[in-house]
């Protein structure tokens, strides 16, 4: 069976959708304090809260696991950047927490989800997995934090890992079950749309005097339904893995700015996109975009969705669905 942790959020949920279809067994496990129990639709599901050893050594005693997948992590930069204790409190003392738990358990498979957030600003665009990792914010070396753990208890008891190293998560589930509902929303991708839709007065573009062709940070989007379909492939490819960490890059090696990206929603929608330029965030680099080869080579991965307008009408059909997200419900 599959324990799958923060399964309630976005990319969470979507595994577990994925989960569901292939009739793969699992559990999903959340604490709801940003999930919502509506994404984990049909899975199986408990509450369980990472800081809390007693919640993890209760879902060890009931039910058998033979792999872990781990999404149980704060996600703002910005909010790492301003409050450090809680997103190392949380993604690494929590992560911690789990690897005991698991050590004790003997279960010796887990799949972290990382971020390109490890890099910092690059010095090669596009990122290999070799590139020199010095985070930029708190949030990045929480996850490189982790990395280090898998590959140190790799070493010392025989945990086979692997890091998926997330450009950014985006778009929506296709068949429009699924999608982005974070409080409060802070991703690009949403943000232009709920502007657009003239459901927040304006989108503010944070910073256009970086070094860029138009001056602001371009991105590399990925999917959200590809890096459901990746995690499976990395589950199978631990099948066979030696005890060892290994990472690889998820994105669509592409890379947009944050302007291509507002015009793009724009013509999606329907509607030009609200705006104004503020100042930059801290711990923001200029440019971020995938190299996958690693990814498409060991794991045989193909992003299906790699075009920017498809994973901007996802998402847009997604919140034209669900105006309130996924309600109240927790």
């Amino acid at each position: 069976m599959v324990l799958v942790l923060g399964g309630a959020g976005f990319v969470g949920s979507h595994v577990a959708k994925l989960l569901r279809r292939r009739e793969i067994p699992h559990l999903v496990a959340d604490n709801l304090e940003n999930g919502h129990r509506a994404a984990a639709s049909d899975s199986p599901f408990r509450r369980c809260d990472l800081r809390n050893p007693d919640d993890l050594r209760a879902l060890f005693e009931e039910d058998e696991f033979d792999c872990v997948l781990l999404f149980a992590g704060y996600i703002s930069v910005g909010e790492s950047v301003r409050e450090p204790e809680r997103y190392f409190r949380n993604n690494v003392g929590g992560a911690l927490n789990l690897l005991e738990a698991m050590k004790e358990a003997r279960i010796e498979r887990l799949i972290f989800s990382s971020s390109a957030a490890v890099y910092g600003e690059p010095q090669d665009v596009p990122i290999p997995e070799g590139h020199p990792t010095h985070p930029a914010n708190p949030y990045g070396e929480t996850k490189l934090a982790v990395e280090r753990m898998l590959h140190s208890f790799g070493k010392a008891h025989g945990l086979r890992s692997i890091s998926l190293r997330y450009f950014n998560a985006a778009g929506a589930d296709p068949e429009g079950e699924l999608g982005e509902d974070h409080r409060p929303e802070e991703h690009l991708i949403p943000l232009a749309i709920d502007a657009a839709l003239g459901r927040r007065e304006k989108l503010v573009i944070f910073g256009d005097d970086y070094d860029t062709p138009d001056g602001t940070c371009i991105r590399d989007f990925i999917h959200v339904t590809d890096l459901a379909e990746a995690h499976l492939l990395a589950m199978a490819a631990l099948d066979d893995a030696p005890a060892g960490h290994t990472a690889f890059n998820l994105g669509s090696e592409r890379g947009f700015s944050v302007k291509e990206v507002v015009d793009a929603v724009g013509r999606v929608c329907g509607s030009p996109v609200p705006h104004e330029t503020g100042l930059r965030r801290p711990g923001d680099p200029a440019r971020l975009v995938a190299s996958c080869g690693r990814a498409r080579k060991e794991l045989e991965w193909e992003p299906r969705y790699s075009d920017l307008e498809t994973v901007v009408r996802h998402a847009w059909e997604w919140r034209e669905r669900h105006p309130d997200g996924y309600g109240q419900e927790t």
